[in-house]
């Protein structure tokens, strides 16, 4: 039985193996021809045709520099060659290296005997004895491989190409299917252009909401912005005020937690953002979280009249709302005091109907953002792949130990874009439908597309890694069934 060669779309995929192995042929069957650097093909570019050997160098020199550009862009390039020259293939892997990207090497070692009958079979075979020489050396490549660093060797095999996240999904996913862990979700809806106009957005959020909380999702979170951000859209691309929307939902939904990820602490007086969040706590009967960060959009605070005072400040009025809300929301009305904020009376009735609502601190920044997660926050939100939030969650817990306090009291949530189908064919469809005029493998990478069974594989990393809720944007949330196809994500990481 062959195994899956699995092969992330930024990939330099290094073919090595004698003549008449077959790499050109498993080549051009798994990948298109853009993605395919053949020695010959640029032999034929720069001589008299394919089997010029005269043009063997000038070939190397052109293929050894379009690998290098490819590297640069991100590009999923397979150097369809011997691959047994040890120099040319330490070259190659560099040029991976210095972008980042990682290399993968393919050795094709289909015995001696059927080689030599592929070879016979050609119209130009390699002499008998060049052949020898070849055959011999694919061990001692498949060694120096190993020593000379590529990230993955594999076996001849059926081809997968998948977003680079998903490169080791299948270990990760038996890992929760024989030893299951817990996760708890949360839906992100950054975007509101759906179908339809300004008139069907309502319905549409309704809809949503209530399939979200069907699901198992625990969690639904929107934007706290006035203007769309460049990641999401264009500035005239519609988003609807956050609490407000929040209110609406509430409504909508019956045991789902709501909240903003995250507000900018520049966008309201203090005060009026405790009064905000406790009226929706009220009548979201007790469903309300308050997610606060820095602010960082220059445009909307300038096309709303908002100043938008340094970095320093703005996390010196951050913390002073981590220490006011929750005075805010307590008994009695004590004045307070801050760096940046005062109140003669900390006063809010009705009081919010949790004991305590949950505040969570959006960003990942180490010295100060984490700090003052640990020192005073409900929860924390990361970004990053399970290798940088492990790290992240080091910080945040040393930060912890330093405020003499629990870590666990902190509960990390991770932020992420998706794209979820049931399997590789309804994949490629999904992909092929969004895409637009972008490459189907940067699309992929960008939104993090994958089967469920690539989603169960990240999101276990992510849980060893130290994340309790895993919060996530559909980038197709605007089509039918976005939510549904992320269902069986949620089921595998139930309680038992």
């Amino acid at each position: 039985m062959t195994s899956e060669v699995r092969l992330p779309t930024n990939a330099l995929v290094i073919l090595v193996g004698p003549s008449g192995s077959g790499k050109t042929t498993w080549a051009e069957e798994w990948f298109r021809s853009d993605q395919v650097v053949s020695s010959d093909r640029v032999r034929e570019l720069v001589g008299a045709g394919e089997h010029d050997q005269r043009a063997g160098t000038d070939a190397f020199d052109v293929l050894d520099l379009v690998v290098e550009r490819r590297m640069r862009r991100g590009l999923l390039t397979v150097v369809d060659t011997l691959g047994l020259d040890r120099v040319r293939r330490r070259g190659w892997i560099a040029a991976a290296g210095r972008h980042g990207r990682p290399c993968h090497a393919v050795v094709f070692d289909v015995g001696e005997r059927e080689c030599r009958r592929r070879n016979r079979g050609r119209d130009r075979p390699v002499p008998a004895k060049v052949l020898t020489g070849q055959l011999g050396r694919v061990a001692q490549a498949r060694a120096e491989l190993v020593e000379d660093g590529v990230d993955q060797l594999h076996e001849l095999g059926p081809a997968t190409v998948v977003a680079p996240v998903f490169a080791f999904s299948p270990e990760w996913a038996r890992r929760q299917q024989e030893t299951p862990m817990t996760l708890r979700f949360g839906l992100h809806i950054p975007t509101f252009d759906g179908p339809g106009d300004s008139s069907d957005m309502a319905g549409q959020l309704s809809t949503l909401a209530a399939q979200a909380e069907e699901v198992g999702f625990t969690s639904l979170w929107v934007m706290d912005h006035m203007v769309q951000i460049p990641q999401f859209g264009r500035a005239w691309d519609p988003i609807l005020e956050s609490y407000t929307t929040l209110g609406y939902l509430a409504a909508s939904t019956t045991a789902i937690r709501l909240g903003t990820m995250v507000t900018g602490i520049t966008y309201r007086n203090l005060g009026h953002l405790g009064k905000i969040v406790a009226t929706l706590d009220v009548l979201s009967g007790g469903r309300a979280m308050c997610g606060v960060g820095a602010a960082w959009y220059e445009r909307e605070h300038r096309a709303y009249g908002w100043g938008f005072p340094p970095l320093r400040e703005r996390y010196e009025l951050l913390e002073d709302a981590l220490q006011f809300l929750p005075l805010l929301w307590g008994p009695g009305s004590p004045p307070f005091s801050g760096r940046r904020f005062s109140a003669t009376e900390a006063v809010c009735y009705p009081r919010p109907l949790q004991e305590h609502v949950p505040i969570l601190v959006g960003g990942s920044g180490e010295r100060r953002t984490l700090r003052l997660a640990a020192r005073y926050a409900d929860a924390c939100n990361l970004f990053g792949e399970a290798e940088v939030v492990r790290h992240k969650v080091e910080v945040l817990h040393k930060h912890c130990r330093e405020a003499d306090r629990d870590p666990t009291e902190v509960t990390v949530t991770q932020l992420s874009t998706i794209v979820c189908a049931p399997d590789r064919d309804a994949l490629s469809d999904r992909v092929e439908a969004l895409r637009g005029t972008e490459t189907a493998e940067g699309w992929m990478a960008r939104t993090n597309a994958g089967t469920v069974e690539d989603h169960i594989g990240r999101f276990r990393a992510m849980t060893e890694a130290g994340v309790q809720e895993a919060i996530v944007s559909l980038r197709d949330l605007g089509h039918a069934g976005a939510v549904e196809r992320f269902a069986p994500v949620i089921d595998a990481f139930r309680p038992q």
